[in-house]
């Protein structure tokens, strides 16, 4: 079997820290520092992977936010709108106290397990992904693949003995 065609499934970290929307953000930083990662899944009541929360999401809470951009014109000031939607986007995850008011939007992609370690490293190109979840025919949280265990399979297969072509028969020669 060629590298790029191995299953997610054989790569995957199965014991994985998740969340729900509703856990405390601090406890959430916690966990992360304490597992030393930089991001995990959070799951609904059903296991279903309804965001991801990574210290991205988190530094907002220290960063400065800038106030939104502003043109003077002819003596009237007018707000850029795209401007003030992130000061406002920002400034509500800052002031989040749940994990679901701090993670990211948008439902992050997934992976099944009979996904090939291609599709997983080019998902995570393509869309400038860490880490992926995994999940089961029923959308259900059962690992997830970082860039990590990608690079980890691909050293093993470089360092793995290569099986010699049998030699021919030496009478033929």
């Amino acid at each position: 079997m060629l590298l790029r065609d191995l299953p997610v499934r054989d790569l995957m970290a199965t014991d994985v820290l998740s969340f729900r929307p509703e856990d405390n953000v601090q406890d959430a930083m916690r966990a992360l520092v304490v597992r030393d990662i930089d991001g995990a899944p959070v799951v609904d009541a059903d296991g279903q992977v309804v965001g991801m929360l990574t210290t991205g999401d988190l530094i907002v809470e220290e960063a400065r936010i800038p106030l939104p951009a502003v043109v003077t014109l002819l003596g009237g000031v007018l707000e850029l709108p795209r401007s003030r939607r992130k000061y406002e986007h920002d400034l509500d995850k800052a002031l989040g106290s749940t994990v679901g008011e701090v993670m990211q939007d948008a439902v992050p992609a997934t992976l099944t397990t009979d996904d090939t370690l291609e599709t997983a490293a080019t998902l995570m190109h393509d869309d400038d992904l860490d880490r992926i979840p995994v999940v089961d025919e029923q959308g259900v949280l059962v690992g997830i693949v970082g860039r990590g265990d990608i690079v980890r399979a691909i050293v093993r297969d470089l360092d793995s003995p290569v099986e010699a072509e049998p030699a021919g028969d030496p009478e033929q020669v």
